[in-house]
């Protein structure tokens, strides 16, 4: 299927007409009605017969697409091109949105990005062109929002390089974050393979008013489930609140789900989905729905693994923060006296709203609905204020409608169409973040070094209105319900709750088209990868298992805390290298928190060979010149975070070949298994606090045997041992995986067996 600006009627006609059937087939089979989730999933089920159990079974799923942002596609699409295969067997897109740097404003910026990215945009453009991928050029916006106005119709399924890939949730689309490994195996025609979900239910009744937005209905997730208590599962969102949410709200919703480490967010079809299809040029999409919209939405009598219920009607604005996106507080009091207790800087230093989390049109118009206020009584920004416009349609729009201009007359700067600080990708001075200081964010996630790289930024995240009014106010612990501002002339303001339009009422400006669809035959194109290139590296497939139990491991690192992604494998300046796995391993564990003494360094250990205290990325490389297979050891929720499957390439590289952790989060868990590492959590948790600094481990009866835990022994130095156990979530088939070495070296081998 030819790939456009869009998704084809035809293929949602063609997921719509089993739908029904696929359905009816789930309520007998299973004897009770369907939640939504259920429906989406048996639909793209590759055999509809095959077991299925939530939370135990590994199934076989078709999605309907793949989408890879930038900085993910590099790795991903080097990796399809060792397949073999002339083309993608599903429709594919590539977005540029990780690798734009937020510095002086939107055009300088993107021109800067578009002369020192060249090679990489050259190389994605070229690859694109040959395999029948789209290419939405810099400056398209960030892939979230681009999929939602373009690619996401409910009822569909697809997968997406990038944990906030569930934002398509929003259109009631199951949309799962992967890693490459995974787009590579549903582009060569392989299934995505992945434990069925439990389900979570997520019951809204009231309506949001005031100062309350859809932003404070994820944050009140993440409170109640905390960053762990969505992993295994899918939320489901439903009932009359639900119902009264625009799409782009929803969407909100779905994106910060990955905070909770969901599988994915989603909600029922209903008229605000049918709405924004129509405003976005998608009438056939709405269309086709409205006649299966019974079954785009859970049956009544659902049954979930477990219920929230949030009356929106009490819902409260919440700031979260900092350092995990599960620590809520109310707006205002609240927080102010957090603050004060842990000596959090109540001054703000800089305030951003927008991303790919809180940039529609409705978040634009609240936000500049406070900042009319504002300047029509003479009052401007305490601070500065960025905006990221999520796309380049909601730019043109937002600017053709005067809400930039209202943000600009309040003091604020607009930034391109990227991710910018959302990622990391922040330019800041260093005398602004030299020592401890505050910021407020309406992005998704405010882990410690997270948007300018500085461990002195305490980031908080509120909804992008409450951005605004702390912005003006200055002040952490402003709560703009009730507090007033100061004007020039000396009177007191009170801000009204801000006011904001779901959809433009002239409709959407396109703005610059920015998207290139591939030639119809591609085989002509060549893709050239400079041997002495630093950003750019052809892939080695890594060596298959020696059929040898793991003996007399070194810990290479053993993590204090938490230890995300961006922990393992840093983004900012580090998004250079994306392409580069060599270059990029330069970044190994620079974040992780020796859990061996304070007398390390972040990102510092201690060599087995010598002794010496070295960078782990050093010492990582020291091992593997040497032939020197280690292990590394987090704690709870490793691997939280991104998607970025360079958190798992890069250990693998270096001669890692185990990763034990109390807990893991799901996409990173996964990631590991693909690379042929093997990922092992504590049968007894405590047992991470018995091994010590100069310990080695032993993993014993490899490989490791679905439903068996995995027999291991610490060994101390003076030669005793220590037996405990290890479980895992391996199947058969990741088995084989571990065996040749990587999931992609079995796809290589199939696809040149001529299966699938």
């Amino acid at each position: 299927m030819t790939v456009t600006a869009g998704t084809p009627i035809e293929l949602v006609e063609g997921v719509y007409a089993s739908l029904a059937a696929r359905a009816a087939a789930g309520r007998e089979r299973f004897g009770r009605p369907l939640t939504l989730t259920e429906k989406i999933l048996l639909n793209h089920l590759g055999d509809p017969t095959e077991p299925v159990e939530r939370g135990g079974t590994y199934n076989d799923f078709h999605p309907d697409r793949v989408a890879m942002q930038d900085a993910t596609a590099q790795m991903a699409l080097l990796q399809f091109m060792t397949a073999g295969l002339p083309t993608t067997a599903v429709p594919s897109t590539v977005h540029c949105d990780h690798l734009i740097s937020a510095k002086v404003g939107a055009k300088i910026d993107l021109g800067v990005a578009i002369d020192t990215n060249k090679e990489v945009y050259d190389f994605l453009r070229s690859v694109s062109a040959k395999y029948g991928i789209g290419f939405w050029g810099p400056g398209s916006g960030i892939i979230h929002q681009v999929v939602l106005e373009n690619y996401a119709f409910p009822g569909g399924m697809m997968i997406g390089t990038d944990s906030h890939t569930p934002n398509a949730g929003g259109l009631g689309m199951v949309a799962i974050g992967v890693g490459g490994a995974d787009a590579v195996d549903v582009m060569t025609g392989f299934p995505f393979n992945v434990r069925w979900p439990k389900v979570i239910g997520v019951k809204l009744t009231g309506s949001l008013s005031g100062w309350s937005s859809p932003k404070d209905v994820i944050l009140e997730v993440a409170r109640v489930l905390t960053v762990e208590g969505g992993t295994g599962a899918i939320v489901e969102y439903f009932g009359p609140g639900a119902d009264s949410i625009s799409a782009t709200g929803k969407a909100t919703i779905c994106n910060m789900g990955a905070e909770i480490g969901a599988t994915c967010s989603v909600f029922g079809y209903d008229h605000n989905m049918a709405m924004y299809l129509k405003a976005t040029g998608r009438e056939a999409i709405a269309d086709a729905a409205d006649k299966v919209a019974d079954d785009l939405r859970p049956d009544d009598g659902a049954q979930y693994d477990q219920l929230i219920e949030i009356d929106l009607d009490q819902l409260k604005p919440l700031i979260n923060g900092p350092h995990s996106p599960d620590r809520a507080n109310r707006v205002g009091a609240q927080v102010g006296s957090e603050a004060r207790a842990n000596d959090w800087p109540l001054d703000i230093s800089s305030a951003l709203i927008g991303s790919c989390t809180n940039s529609s049109y409705e978040d634009i118009t609240r936000a500049a609905s406070i900042a009319r206020q504002a300047a029509a009584k003479g009052l401007t920004v305490k601070t500065e204020l960025l905006v990221t416009p999520g796309s380049e349609q909601t730019r043109a729009t937002i600017e053709r409608d005067g809400l930039i201009a209202d943000l600009e007359a309040i003091g604020a700067t607009v930034l391109a169409n990227a991710c910018g600080p959302c990622i990391g990708q922040w330019d800041r001075p260093a005398s602004a973040n030299g020592q401890a200081n505050t910021i407020v964010n309406s992005f998704n996630r405010n882990f410690p070094k997270r948007n300018d790289g500085s461990a002195n930024t305490l980031s908080f995240v509120t909804s992008p209105d409450t951005v605004v009014a702390l912005a003006l106010a200055g002040r952490l612990d402003f709560d703009p319900t009730v507090d007033t501002i100061t004007a020039p002339d000396g009177t007191e303001v009170l801000l009204d709750a801000p006011v904001g339009e779901v959809l433009p009422d002239r409709g959407y400006d396109p703005g610059q088209n920015t998207f290139t669809a591939p030639p119809a035959d591609g085989s002509g194109v060549v893709v050239e990868v400079s041997p002495t290139s630093d950003r750019l590296q052809l892939l080695e497939p890594f060596p298959a298992w020696d059929g040898k139990d793991y003996l007399g491991l070194p810990v290479l690192m053993k993590a204090k805390g938490k230890c995300t992604t961006d922990h393992i494998s840093a983004a900012g300046k580090w998004l250079t290298y994306r392409g580069h796995l060599e270059n990029i391993s330069g970044n190994l564990f620079l974040g992780a928190i020796n859990a061996y003494g304070d007398q390390y360094e972040a990102g510092h250990g201690k060599s087995v060979v010598d002794g010496s205290v070295d960078t782990y990325p050093n010492l990582a490389k020291k091992y593997s010149e040497a032939g020197i297979r280690w292990t590394a050891i987090g704690d709870r929720n490793y691997g939280e975070g991104s998607s970025r499957e360079h958190a798992a390439m890069e250990p693998r590289f270096r001669g890692g070949v185990v990763i034990f952790a109390r807990s893991f989060a799901r996409i990173h868990e996964t990631n590991l298994k693909k690379q042929g590492l093997v990922p092992l959590t504590f049968a007894d948790p405590d047992t991470y606090e018995l091994i010590g600094e100069d310990d080695r481990i032993n993993v014993l009866d490899l490989p490791p045997k679905p439903g068996t835990n995995v027999q291991c022994q610490i060994v101390k130095p003076d030669g005793s041992t220590v037996d405990f156990e290890a479980k895992h979530t391996f199947s058969d088939e990741q088995v084989e995986w571990f065996k040749a070495g990587s999931a992609l070296n079995v796809v290589r081998r199939k696809v040149a067996e001529g299966k699938k």
